[in-house]
């Protein structure tokens, strides 16, 4: 087992039932404080080729490996990356533990989400930074469900109040799914009347990922590249049919047996992927998970999960953004739990 199996798995089925009541239920940023996202139209043409390619060889960081950057496709007119970093606070209102936008009220959550996003402008002046609210909008749970899935939607009150939030700091939303022994096909319709709004994106984990029928918690799940494929296709549809600018795909792997056939990922016009460092621990340990499980395995663009309980434990501190801007290659997306 991995050093980061006790990342949430552990804590997660316990926690969600004594918390959360059973429902049945562009060069886009031209500046620091102007998000154009929600009246963006879509474009047939990309964008400018030469500036993406060097913004892209930028996150590459020096590395001399040819790995970094990756063979990709140019995207559509409207994408965020490599143009901007992202620097999301994640969790669910319900829960004190699965995140900070639990943990207090939500004018506190935005003025910290704030704090943050500027020590990143600090360090990174080159790079505007877009503020993001991560919402679990289906979490998995320690107990099957009236359907056997285990795992929970969230009522659609909890995910608009995510939506407002992020619009109160002029940011985007990140919706994430937890399937449980549910699938992908089934989770990301249900969310469509989201992801058809140009600012909401989408959050797959593929540690609740459960295709051995175990339940969530007990062992760590994972996701292919059909499910990623899957997910990145649906997307995209949503993208050509509404005229909307390019999705992002971000999806949580720690260790490597998280993302199978990783060459097998397709890559499109439509839809940005990043592949998110998930893992807890010391700053050394973050850095060796981040090396096995995305720097050796290339899709597309990177990012990098932060912990302001767990990875503070034992003298350890939170890596700083000068201290993350050293990895190769440079993180696009930085999250915060």
């Amino acid at each position: 087992m991995s050093f980061y199996i006790t990342k949430k798995a552990i804590i997660l089925p316990a926690l969600i039932f004594s918390v959360i009541p059973f429902y049945t239920a562009k060069k886009i940023l031209l500046s620091n404080t102007t998000l154009r996202t929600a009246n963006a139209s879509h474009q047939t043409a990309s964008i400018d080729t030469i500036s993406y390619n060097n913004r892209m060889k930028h996150l590459a960081n020096g590395d001399k490996t040819g790995r970094w950057p990756p063979a990709d496709v140019i995207p559509l007119e409207g994408a965020l990356l490599p143009f901007n970093r992202i620097v999301a606070y994640y969790g669910n209102f319900y829960s004190t533990q699965m995140g900070i936008l639990g943990q207090y009220p939500i004018d506190k959550v935005l003025a910290k989400l704030n704090s943050e996003v500027q020590l990143w402008r600090n360090a990174d002046s080159l790079t505007p930074v877009i503020p993001a609210i991560h919402y679990i909008a289906v979490t998995a749970q320690g107990r099957a469900g009236k359907d056997g899935t285990y795992r929970l939607r969230m009522p659609s009150i909890e995910i608009d109040k995510a939506i407002a939030a992020a619009k109160q700091v002029n940011g985007i939303v990140f919706l994430d799914v937890q399937v449980g022994l549910g699938k992908l096909q089934s989770e990301l319709p249900a969310l469509k009347k989201y992801l058809v709004l140009p600012q909401v994106h989408l959050g797959i984990d593929a540690e609740y990922a459960m295709k051995n029928g175990r339940p969530p918690g007990t062992c760590l799940g994972t996701f292919d590249a059909t499910d990623i494929n899957f997910a990145s296709g649906y997307l995209a549809q949503l993208v050509n049919e509404n005229n909307l600018p390019p999705k992002i795909l971000v999806v949580h792997r720690f260790v490597n047996s998280m993302l199978t056939n990783y060459k097998n990922i397709n890559r499109c016009s439509q839809v940005q992927i990043v592949i998110n460092m998930d893992g807890w621990g010391p700053s050394q340990k973050k850095k060796d998970s981040y090396y096995q499980a995305v720097f050796k395995e290339p899709v597309q663009f990177t990012g990098f999960k932060l912990f302001y309980k767990n990875d503070a434990q034992k003298g350890s501190k939170l890596m700083s953004p000068a201290e993350i801007l050293k990895l190769v290659p440079q993180p696009i997306y930085i999250q915060y739990q």
